[in-house]
């Protein structure tokens, strides 16, 4: 490795000036920076959530000696240090005394500058999955969104003639017995026009953006729901009072949060346990975006779970894991939150199903 430049005799490398490290605490992946002998010299705040290991602690300590298969760091740093790579990829598997194995992807860079030889970026490969799905999900969701509101413009215009129509024919037959078929045609066409009208309900109205207190939208959801299933339903609350408040349209928000906790309701079939929770998550992604905080609220049941066969298509239009349902609810729920920048998933097995809403905020 050529000669790093040096601090002046005597200057301690971990005492560095906080601005010039400071934008690495706003990434989501784990940095950690390393000097020609290995030793720790820097880490941001997501490497101290992955590792946890505080910064006080392992700050010039031997970073690969807080693992039991360290050698696969010391590996890399000797060949930074003989000049075998400016930059490298790799998949490893950090194990950890105590803990579970960590599974990730690391790429090593080498520095030459006076903080540190060997800069180290770890991303979770878990969470890389998740990333990837979650655009993958919200490009698909973006997709057929937009495909279900032209066709239900185009079902719109035709469906009022076959109802104009069957009225005409119904006040031409009279009393005949002929009438019960005008009926049905009648009623048909008045249900295909509410379900369009729910395909449409979001494009149809401006938000009425004002200051959103999510606990009180919450309260309003649990009431409502409370009143609807009186009895074997139980609603508990888990919130963070430190939330603040922030923009958006609350109607929309309290119709996507009810949405998720009737569906929970009806599934459970009004006997069961519901959790509605409220968190402050940082250093999220969202689409690709990176926001500093964000909103991290769940709807947890215990009921029988989402059917496996529909589980990646739950938030699709006319998709349901209920006999007789629109298939609608969760994909309006998911439009909603999208329109403030946010994102929900789903995850659930049977005796649990987490959704969680992640909503970015100032």
């Amino acid at each position: 490795m050529t000669p790093t430049s040096r601090l002046p005799e005597g200057t301690d490398r971990r005492r560095q000036p906080a601005s010039r490290l400071a934008g690495l605490d706003l990434l989501a992946c784990a940095v950690v920076l390393l000097d020609d002998q290995g030793h720790t010299t820097f880490l941001n705040q997501a490497a101290e959530q992955l590792f946890e290991l505080p910064q006080r602690v392992i700050e010039g300590a031997a970073f690969a000696r807080q693992f039991s298969n360290g050698g696969i760091i010391d590996s890399l740093l000797a060949e930074a240090c003989n000049n075998a790579f400016g930059q490298k990829r790799q998949d490893i598997t950090l194990h950890r005394i105590g803990r579970e194995p960590l599974a990730v992807h690391c790429v090593a860079v080498v520095l030459e500058s006076d903080l540190g030889s060997l800069l180290l970026e770890f991303r979770e490969i878990d969470q890389r999955i998740r990333i990837d799905r979650e655009s993958r999900m919200v490009e698909s969701v973006r997709v057929n969104r937009e495909l279900v509101r032209n066709l239900a413009h185009e079902i719109k215009n035709p469906l009022g003639g076959i109802r104009g129509a069957a009225q005409l024919l119904e006040s031409e037959v009279g009393g005949s017995s002929l009438r019960e078929y005008t009926q049905v045609i009648i009623k048909e066409a008045d249900r295909l026009q509410t379900l369009v009208d729910r395909l449409l309900a979001p494009h149809r109205h401006p938000r009425l953006v004002g200051d959103v207190n999510i606990h009180e939208v919450l309260e309003r959801v649990r009431s409502v729901v409370t009143a609807e299933y009186p009895q074997g339903l139980a609603i508990d609350r888990d919130y963070d009072a430190s939330l603040p408040d922030f923009r958006g349209d609350k109607e929309q928000l309290i119709q996507a949060v009810l949405n998720l906790v009737r569906n929970a309701a009806q599934a459970m079939h009004g006997h069961g346990r519901i959790l509605m929770t409220t968190r402050i998550a940082r250093q999220v992604t969202v689409d690709k975006v990176r926001y500093r905080l964000a909103l991290d609220l769940h709807v947890i049941d215990d009921g029988p779970g989402v059917p496996e066969e529909i589980r990646d298509r739950i938030f699709y239009p006319l998709v349901s894991g209920r006999e007789g349902g629109s298939g609608l609810g969760l994909t309006l729920a998911q439009t909603f939150v999208q329109q403030h920048g946010g994102l929900i998933e789903c995850d659930s097995r049977p005796g649990r199903t987490d959704f969680r809403i992640l909503l970015p905020l100032p």
